[in-house]
């Protein structure tokens, strides 16, 4: 047994230590968030918010659009997969293009194609011209993609304590935008009748009223969040940045040093899952209501519930992912996922299928939090753009994949199908899941042991 000596020179044996947790990392302590940081914040997510008003009407009205001018429901996940196509092709050379620019860089790019987007759609309405529609929906497709670089903008101005929290904030703009986006619907009914034109043109018409502040909102944002990222002790007085978020990037490309990585996998995979059954869901929801006679604006207000679920609870979800770790918060949200499909599958009535939806948006909040915050605890500043952009690309291609086949489904076999598909979807991430070790939040336990982040 040790011993000490006391005062007057006696060697006493010393008690030992009952054990305790393990001292909490330097980088994870918690540290108060400055004030330049709250400014950075609330700018973008206010742009959030503009951006989520405008990005939700196409998911909604772009399977009316397709029916109205295709006369047939089998297409009608059309609209959604070109979205997510369209995504699906900007997502990684704008993440790129941040890596080297600045997050502002592709924020600027996604705010100008989804402007351009919205007038080539209202243009399209009026002149009725399917091919031109998809031209529309390609161009603003890719805007909103571009625009998920929000997201990583929110996380690199915080600690990695705190980076599940700083990801909700940014990300709850969206609940602002959902609130507000049936005004624009309404807003949109009331052009149309005024000009005589189809009930959806006034829409896209009305849409650059939102974007262009957005705009004036990014530019606003000083220094550049990739920049705050790379240098975040000078912004937190005794943050000690872990060794990956100081190394330069290494040359070449690291997709597939990421796609070896199980934990970055698992996040890939999970965001898929995620992301593929609410687009799906989404896509034939809105046509279902549609078909039983509910008005634009009735469906915008179930459409918008359901990104208040997918928005409204992301501060609590980041800060339970700090607190518990991405791995189970990650999980909690497939579980609602599945749960939110049976009540979308199974009813006609218009208040459960909105419980649904509103349960399949929350279960995403889960996962994209979760996933997003993860992505950015194994790679660093200087690749994340590029990492973010790879999840995005894995991910809209199930967008692309699932609302495509649900058409055929739901017209074959009916609106349950879609919950047996969305438990099929979900088992591969579940299992990958409940493999994944996280011994604390956002330390993960694998070996080969993730390659640092550069």
């Amino acid at each position: 047994m040790s011993t000490t000596v006391d005062e007057a020179g006696a060697r006493r044996p010393t008690t030992p230590s009952p054990p305790g947790p393990p001292p909490t990392p330097r980088d994870r302590v918690p540290h108060t968030i400055p004030p330049l940081i709250r400014r950075n914040t609330i700018l973008l997510a206010l742009t959030q918010a503009f951006v989520g008003m405008g990005n939700q009407t196409t998911p909604t009205i772009a399977p009316i659009i397709v029916v109205q001018m295709l006369g047939s429901a089998t297409l009608s996940g059309l609209g959604s997969s070109i979205l997510g196509l369209s995504r699906l092709i900007i997502a990684f050379p704008v993440g790129w293009l941040t890596d080297r620019y600045g997050r502002k860089a592709g924020l600027m790019l996604g705010l100008w194609l989804s402007l351009i987007g919205t007038l080539i759609l209202g243009s399209a309405m009026i002149v009725g011209s399917f091919a031109l529609v998809v031209v529309g929906l390609v161009v603003f497709g890719m805007g909103v993609g571009a625009a998920q670089q929000l997201r990583l903008a929110a996380a690199d101005m915080f600690v990695p304590g705190r980076r599940g929290e700083g990801l909700g904030y940014v990300l709850t703009g969206s609940m602002i935008g959902a609130v507000a986006a049936p005004v624009l619907f309404w807003g949109g009914e009331m052009l149309a009748g005024v000009t005589g034109q189809d009930r959806v043109t006034g829409i896209w018409f009305l849409a650059p009223v939102i974007i262009v502040p957005s705009m004036l909102l990014v530019l606003l944002v000083r220094p550049d969040p990739k920049t705050i990222a790379q240098n975040l002790e000078q912004y937190y007085p005794g943050y000690v940045a872990p060794p990956s978020e100081r190394a330069p990037a290494p040359r070449g490309s690291r997709v597939r040093a990421w796609l070896r990585n199980y934990p970055l996998t698992t996040a890939f995979a999970s965001s898929f899952a995620a992301l593929g059954t609410m687009t799906m869901m989404m896509a034939m929801t809105a046509l279902a209501l549609d078909h039983h006679g509910y008005g634009l604006t009735l469906i915008s207000v179930s459409a918008s519930l359901h990104t208040i679920g997918m928005f409204g609870f992301s501060i609590p979800f980041g800060r339970l992912s700090d607190t518990y770790g991405r791995r189970n918060i990650m999980l909690v949200g497939n579980v609602v996922i599945a749960l939110g499909s049976i009540f979308v599958g199974t009813s006609p009535d218009y208040f459960v299928i909105t419980l649904g939806t509103f349960l399949v948006g929350v279960g995403w909040s889960c996962v994209n939090v979760s996933s997003s915050a993860l992505i950015t605890e194994v790679v660093g500043p200087s690749e994340r753009g590029r990492a973010i952009g790879l999840s995005d690309t894995i991910s809209q291609a199930s967008t692309i994949v699932l609302p495509l086949a649900a058409g055929p489904l739901v017209e074959w076999a009916g609106l349950p199908t879609l919950a047996v598909v969305t438990f099929l979807v979900l088992v591969g991430p579940i299992i990958m899941l409940a493999r994944l070790r996280e011994p604390s939040p956002g330390q993960y336990a694998h070996g080969p042991k993730a390659e640092p982040a550069m």
